[in-house]
């Protein structure tokens, strides 16, 4: 996974852009091709505006997460914390979808050879 940092307005120090990349190691998929993560003070640059974007780039859609906190790093969490539930819910979805067809293919094979009266059943045909 490739991982952009940008800070705008102002320098990233080292452990700053070391903890960004530990926390998006985090992240389980296999899937991430890259994350891209803007961090930015908002207007009139008081503490509880330090902003945090991070956009990833997987296959079908873009997740994106925009946090606000007093620390960068809290920020970087939450928003680590976000796309994590986002990434297992978009998994869950997919594996319901898998599950749902391969009960569709079962009852198929089964309606078949009920049907079929001691014939063999093609699965070939059933998918049809």
């Amino acid at each position: 996974m490739d991982i952009i940092i940008q800070s705008l307005g102002f320098n990233a120090g080292e452990t700053l852009e070391s903890f960004i990349r530990e926390k998006l190691h985090t992240l389980k998929s296999d899937q991430i091709i890259r994350a891209d993560v803007t961090l930015f003070k908002g207007p009139d640059s008081t503490p509880e505006n330090n902003y945090c974007e991070i956009r990833l780039e997987v296959p079908g859609y873009d997740p994106f997460v925009k946090k606000t906190g007093i620390y960068f790093e809290n920020a970087v969490s939450e928003c680590i914390d976000v796309l994590k539930l986002q990434l297992n819910k978009t998994k869950d979805k997919q594996t319901q979808r898998q599950h749902a067809d391969a009960i569709k293919v079962q009852d198929a094979i089964m309606e078949a050879e009920n049907d079929a009266d001691d014939s063999d059943v093609e699965l070939e045909d059933v998918v049809k």
